[in-house]
């Protein structure tokens, strides 16, 4: 049998994994178990604050250098995100490639958790898009770093009930910076993406006595808030909430990049907030919706709930242990956008710099 040499490993790959204008990343495993079907990668960010933390997410992605570049983008968010949550975890994430809906097996996510456990407890593994408690539960038989258990098997159970709670004390947080109070009651709302996060969301806006308008790829997703809140208004897409007149706040609850070229010019909202990652499709687009004066509240700060519930299931899950942490959100939001309005910079940067320098002060003591 003859070793095959790979030839097709273009720069632009290589210069994605080695990048250097975003700090590069400690390790990058690409997996593959062809018995079951596995493609993965495993990036793992930054550890100077203890052992990587974040989420799998299951993804028919183009092609396997944009799921490459998927991995790295979320787990450097994922190493922002646990530092200004105060966990002592570092970033990484994990992304398995296809469709779950047609090769997700046991046999498979068995394969994937022996990849994490490989590792050595460098990267612990959670749910994100794609996989769910239930998977966490497959993963956690051949390795013991799978976390985002059922409560049967030890675990806190879905972590998007955080999550929502998280990104609503970030949406409080918003409207007392710009309207000097912090409730959603009157407040128009336009939510994209009703799944696991974005309907939780909806219960804590109509709660609070807020206006609330979705949309969803999944009609089944919209058809269940429907259902159940005839209140709720739909529409037919993103495109048409984000021009909604007389929208208060836009909150991002699907996949990355929805603020982009295209869609700040004709936002509505004067508030972004929600619970979706990476929702800056590229650098420049914060400033874009501050020279609009709309203020965005940063994901990575507001969505952080969940995986404050997935790191305390390493210590012995206590639900309201994890609750109190997750309404401090309110507090590093509203705390972020002091510092950004000192700073004269947009809340994003406000917030990197503030992540930045708990990592930076992280490695120097590791080195004193």
């Amino acid at each position: 049998m003859g070793v095959t040499t790979v030839t097709e490993m273009t720069d632009g790959v290589l210069h994605t994994l080695f990048r250097t204008e975003q700090g590069g990343h400690e390790q990058v495993v690409l997996c593959q178990d062809r018995a079951t079907g596995l493609k993965a990668v495993i990036a793992i960010h930054n550890t100077a604050l203890g052992p990587a933390l974040g989420g799998t997410r299951f993804h028919a992605y183009a092609s396997d250098e944009e799921a490459v570049l998927d991995a790295l983008n979320l787990s450097r968010g994922m190493s922002y995100k646990n530092a200004l949550a105060g966990l002592d975890h570092g970033g990484g994430k994990a992304v398995i490639i296809g469709d779950p809906e047609l090769i997700k097996t046991e046999d498979l996510l068995l394969a994937y958790g022996r990849f994490v456990d490989s590792l050595g407890g460098r990267y612990v593994t959670a749910c994100d898009v794609g996989t769910y408690v239930a998977d966490m539960d497959v993963v956690s038989r051949t390795t013991r770093w799978a976390t985002g258990r059922s409560p049967e098997n030890g675990g806190a159970g879905d972590s998007s009930v955080l999550t929502a709670y998280g990104v609503f004390q970030g949406m409080r947080a918003s409207a007392q910076h710009v309207w000097g109070d912090p409730t959603l009651r009157g407040r128009k709302v336009g939510i994209v993406g009703v799944g696991k996060v974005g309907h939780y969301l909806v219960e804590h806006l109509l709660s609070d006595g807020a206006e609330v308008v979705i949309t969803d790829v999944r009609q089944e997703s919209v058809q269940r808030i429907l259902d159940k809140h005839p209140q709720v208004t739909a529409v037919a897409d993103t495109d048409a909430l984000i021009r909604t007149e007389g929208l208060d706040i836009y909150a991002p609850c699907a996949l990355g990049g929805a603020l982009n070229d295209d869609s700040v010019p004709v936002l509505t909202a004067k508030i972004v907030c929600g619970a979706a990652n990476n929702q800056l499709a590229h650098p420049g687009i914060e400033k874009d919706l501050a020279d609009r004066g709309i203020l965005y509240a940063p994901d990575y700060v507001v969505n952080a709930g969940g995986v404050i519930q997935v790191a305390d299931e390493l210590h012995g899950f206590d639900f309201d242990r994890c609750k109190v942490k997750a309404t401090k959100i309110f507090d590093t939001t509203l705390e972020i956008f002091a510092r950004a309005k000192a700073d004269g910079i947009p809340p994003a940067a406000a917030a990197d710099r503030i992540a930045e320098q708990r990592m930076a002060d992280a490695r120097a003591a590791r080195t004193a």
